[in-house]
């Protein structure tokens, strides 16, 4: 892809009406008194104007100001400027929702919250759906996301997927078949006499609310319904009765703007004196509109805190005041500019995102690989594509342009999203440079012939359109109602795309791969996750640039000497994890002899160890970043370290044992030690933690499963400096765990799992002082809480799962000892397995 790039003609005639323009904002005698410096800031000033050329007479090529290599080194942080979730103004509507729906009135009732986008009514909904409270009160508990693309049947399956998995139950084969009526039944009758509280996020038109209401019945069980919508008509159709409530959003006050800017654009919180008047200039713009703000926020973040007069250029930008309608026009124009403001090869990233429907989470690292498949990541001298890659999604969240949805504890992406707004520009400006085109309800005519991306959201056949397509590199389908099979896909390949890069079939009816997929000599990435392939043939071998083939999820269990051909392959994903009821058990593929050839490889997942020589070709995988092995022997354990040793780029590491008994035998030497391993996860039976373990000193995550430890592990563990997370899940046959004074400083999440024989857990002086997030699950011999839990500060939730009854009753009486020492967590959760599901309630 290519944008449009500077052109010379008219460039210093735009710069001289940027000067006059200046003249209307500061006196003349000030300007004059800086006329010299700034002609001979011309050229600086032509670059920077580019960037705020939009839509209203500004240009689109891009930020200049700063080279690649600069906003690369600039991405390496991690850190957002604010938490887009802590936005100010929000406690009280959050109180007065939250009265509404716990106000004891035992009929059903509709809650509605409207307000225009960007207003932060998901955000508001979002915490009052999650308050203890709220959460105690109800024993079931869901949240739909609407959108303008409404289908009913989708919702209601997306409802039953979600109910069933509240009370930890598969859901009837027979669901998939039915049609609206009786799915509507389906829901009725299994609410009936059940209380519940379920979230209808962007509902958009009545005729959605009224095909779907009937799903859920009002008897007298104080069940509520709380919605978003940014259409007032819509809110009252919902809220008919006397009891209903319409909440309508307020735009944040001035004092409650300017918090919100400041924590968003200055890294201290305070806004220098030389910029107050044209940053409250920018704010009065934004009109309280919290994305609005926090949109602008992102900009001039970025940007010079010295340069009061590039400040000055983006108050003019945005325009006179307006009002009504055109206040979604200023949200629109402020987008623009951030978008606008990126640097080119960001701009690329961006509107890619466009494929995905409305309202859909993105997975960040699924995300990062179709970027680098299109061609988007720049090649930087020291880093590799993936890490080049995480920088740019880490600019465009810091940019607020992209909305981080979950994250690891190690703070990277785990999922994102786009708000609809920008989602809107971003489509159109994709259509506009050619970059993705969406096909809607199978009318492919009005696509250029020379398309390059196809993103399908809803497929219908309409094989006589599929051959215009010779240039399409790469075909993206998601979600679609209609399934693909493997006799649509064919048709939809007859075109022979031979340039074809990226296919993306995730979640497509197939039980195998047809013929013309093979024929795809250029493919680059091809995801086949969640489909019902079982075999892959040896033609995989035709595709000699494949980079990334998914095959998570599916019945493929072992890989055909082919897959050997892919010299270049870099990502190889197979495999499909159980829930909690199953241990989380993997279960892997086997591979090929010599698996070794593929040097490219990075990351790989999960491979079955068969045998020491398939053990010892993982030593010859020297780019590996990403290892998981599972059906690991004892006697395979020596190989195991050997071949680790070898892997000197490997950040994440699974090791599976071949049955849960089956010794994991790592206490072998490996050198040298992998340094830049951050994860590690271990499952099966250790007679002690690996020597090797101690010496890790970047390791973030560890997670022990099976282990059954007789020593305490934490000596071994103790030593390490930036593990946020701990899992320990039947690792620790002891009776007692210390965490010692001043040590795990950086710990945030601790879970402790059938722990069977633990009876006491102590927290000694300053030991875990960034601890977040607590659980202990399956600990029955565990009666009292853990010496010293009083001065955790920081801990916001507490989780007690199948505890002892023992424990669980001092906790509930409210004047006890042990219920004092937790009275200021924020969130306390006590949940026993009864008849087969989570009976849950919070203190």
């Amino acid at each position: 892809m290519r944008f449009e790039r500077n052109r010379p003609d008219g460039l210093y005639g735009r710069v001289h009406n940027f000067y006059s323009s200046i003249k209307n904002i500061r006196a003349r005698t000030r300007i004059s008194s800086k006329i010299e410096s700034i002609k001979c800031r011309v050229k600086d000033i032509s670059e920077r104007h580019n960037r705020y050329r939009s839509d209203y007479g500004l240009s689109e090529s891009g930020s200049d100001s700063a080279d690649v290599e600069d906003v690369v080194a600039h991405f390496r942080g991690n850190a957002l400027l604010i938490d887009e979730a802590e936005l100010v103004g929000i406690e009280k509507p959050k109180r007065d929702l939250i009265s509404q729906i716990l106000d004891g009135s035992s009929n059903f009732k509709v809650v509605a919250v409207v307000g225009m986008g960007g207003m932060g009514k998901t955000t508001l909904v979002k915490r009052v759906y999650e308050d203890a409270n709220v959460k105690r009160r109800f024993q079931l508990h869901a949240w739909l996301t609407i959108s303008q693309t409404f289908h009913m049947m989708v919702v209601l399956k997306n409802l039953i997927r979600q109910l069933f998995k509240e009370i930890n139950e598969a859901v009837p084969q027979e669901v998939e078949s039915m049609d609206g009526d009786n799915l509507r039944a389906f829901v009725k009758d299994f609410l009936k006499e059940k209380r519940y509280i379920i979230v209808l996020d962007d509902l958009w038109r009545l005729e959605s609310w009224e095909a779907i209401r009937y799903a859920f019945p009002e008897t007298n069980s104080q069940s509520r319904i709380l919605l978003t919508t940014r259409i007032m008509d819509t809110a009252s159709g919902c809220c008919t009765k006397s009891n209903d409530y319409v909440h309508k959003m307020q735009f944040l006050s001035s004092e409650e703007s300017w918090t919100l800017f400041c924590s968003k654009t200055f890294a201290d919180d305070c806004c220098p004196p030389h910029l107050e008047d044209v940053s409250r200039g920018i704010l009065h713009k934004c009109k309280g509109l919290p994305l609005t703000i926090v949109s602008i926020g992102g900009v001039l973040a970025s940007k010079d805190k010295s340069r009061v007069d590039e400040w000055e250029m983006i108050l003019q930008s945005l325009g006179g005041e307006l009002d009504g309608v055109g206040k979604l026009e200023r949200v629109r124009k402020i987008l623009l500019l951030s978008y606008n403001d990126l640097p080119w090869f960001l701009k690329s990233c961006l509107l890619y995102m466009s494929i995905y429907p409305e309202d859909w989470n993105i997975s960040g690292p699924y995300l990062i690989q179709r970027w680098i498949a299109e061609g988007f990541i720049l090649q930087r001298k020291g880093m590799t594509t993936v890490e080049v890659a995480n920088g740019y999604l880490n600019e465009l969240i810091n940019r607020s342009m992209i909305q981080v949805v979950e994250l690891d504890p190690d703070g990277s992406t785990t999922y994102c999203n786009i708000h609809d707004i920008l989602r809107d520009i971003i489509l159109t400006k994709a259509r506009e440079q050619n970059l993705v085109m969406l096909a809607t309800n199978g009318d492919y005519t009005r696509l250029p012939e020379n398309i390059r991306r196809i993103v399908i959201h809803e497929f219908i056949e309409n094989h006589h359109e599929y051959n215009r397509f010779k240039h399409l590199r790469s075909l993206l389908i998601f979600g679609c109602r209609n399934p693909l099979n493997e006799s649509s896909l064919s048709k939809l390949l007859s075109g022979h795309p031979k340039l074809l890069n990226v296919l993306n079939l995730e979640g497509a009816k197939l039980k195998s791969i047809p013929k013309e997929v093979f024929k795809l000599f250029h493919l680059k990435y091809l995801n086949l996750r969640d489909t019902g392939i079982e075999i892959i043939s040896q033609s995989i071998g035709n595709l000699q640039n494949l980079e990334y083939l998914n095959l998570v999820d599916t019945h493929v269990m072992e890989l055909p000497f082919g897959i050997l051909k892919l010299r270049k392959l870099r990502e190889l994903l197979v495999f499909h994890e159980g829930d909690y009821s199953k241990n989380y058990a993997v279960r892997g593929f086997k591979a090929p002899r010599e698996i070794g050839r593929l040097l490219s490889l990075e990351y790989l997942r999960s491979m079955d160890a068969d045998n020491d020589e398939t053990v010892r070709e993982i030593g010859k995988l020297a780019q590996l970043r990403e290892l998981s092995i599972t059906k690991l022997r004892r006697e395979d354990g020596k190989e195991l370290c050997s071949s680790l040793g070898k892997l000197t780029n490997l950040c994440k590491l699974f090791v599976y044992s071949i049955k849960e008994d089956e010794i994991l035998d790592l206490q072998h030497s490996i050198s040298p030690t992998p340094r830049a391993l951050q994860m590690l996860r271990l499952s099966g039976r250790l007679e002690k933690v690996p020597q090797w373990l101690s010496s890790l000193q970047g390791l973030t995550s560890i997670g022990l499963r099976g282990s059954g430890l007789r020593e305490d592990p934490l000596e071994s563990l103790q030593d390490l400096p930036n593990l946020v997370k701990i899992i320990f899940n039947k690792a620790y046959e002891g009776e007692q765990l210390c965490f010692k004074a001043g040590r795990f400083q950086k710990l945030k999440r601790l879970e402790l799992q059938r722990l069977e024989q633990l009876k006491w857990v102590r927290v000694e002086k300053d030991a875990l002082p960034c601890l977040q997030y607590l659980t202990m699950a399956d600990c029955k011999q565990l009666n009292e809480l853990p010496w010293g839990i009083q001065n955790l500060n920081k801990l916001q939730c507490l989780g007690l799962y199948n505890m002892g009854n023992e424990l669980v009753m001092k906790l509930q009486d409210k004047g006890s000892e042990e219920y004092q020492k937790i009275v200021k967590i924020p969130e306390i959760v006590i949940a026993n397995w009864i008849d087969g599901q989570w009976d849950e309630h919070c203190l």
